[in-house]
């Protein structure tokens, strides 16, 4: 079989290895986060509470308009909708380019940015259907609400960590400069 030369095509038309895992998790990042957002559409009530674990946790239904945080939320959604969108498809765009650079061996960073385009595409999802995005994971203490956050929002949480400490530890090596074609 011909070595892979470029692109994410071998010679004989399949993935890579490393394009199927991406794949495979960009999928499954997907799915779960429109499955859970479905369920919690179809059997929450709009703003709806329902203590998980009492004085922590709670499946709450919000929608955010905004980005990260509801920044933005307070703008036109003529103006507002369109730009996120935007962005998000940008930003798509850009992790997708940093993958084609990264060699297979680079599973953690690979893993990371696998895990923040799944989310982003999850959010990207309900921008495009809804105008907004459907969040209901609350974690609290007391008086003290961490904004609410979906699937989605938690695989890009874990994608930047992981990236951080990937990066970390190539402590000035630039992962991103070796093979561009893999």
């Amino acid at each position: 079989m011909p070595a892979l030369r470029g692109g994410i095509e071998r010679r004989s038309g399949g993935l890579s290895g490393k394009w199927k895992n991406i794949s495979g998790w960009l999928a499954a990042i997907v799915i779960l986060d429109q499955l859970t957002k479905v369920v919690v559409d179809r059997t929450i009530a709009l703003y709806q509470s329902i203590a998980i674990v009492d004085g922590l946790f709670s499946f709450t239904y919000v929608r955010n308009p905004g980005a990260a945080f509801g920044i933005f939320a307070g703008h036109a959604a003529i103006y507002r909708r369109p730009f996120l969108i935007l962005v998000s498809i940008l930003a798509s765009g850009f992790i997708v380019i940093l993958l084609k650079r990264l060699d297979g061996r680079e599973r953690g960073l690979i893993t990371a940015l696998t895990f923040i385009l799944g989310g982003a595409v999850g959010n990207l999802i309900d921008r495009v259907f809804y105008g907004e995005v459907i969040d209901f994971l609350d974690v609290y203490w007391r008086n003290y609400h961490w904004p609410a956050f979906n699937v989605a929002d938690s695989f890009i949480t874990i994608g930047v960590a992981v990236a951080l400490f990937s990066l970390y530890k190539h402590k000035g090596d630039d992962p991103f400069a070796g093979t561009v074609n893999s």
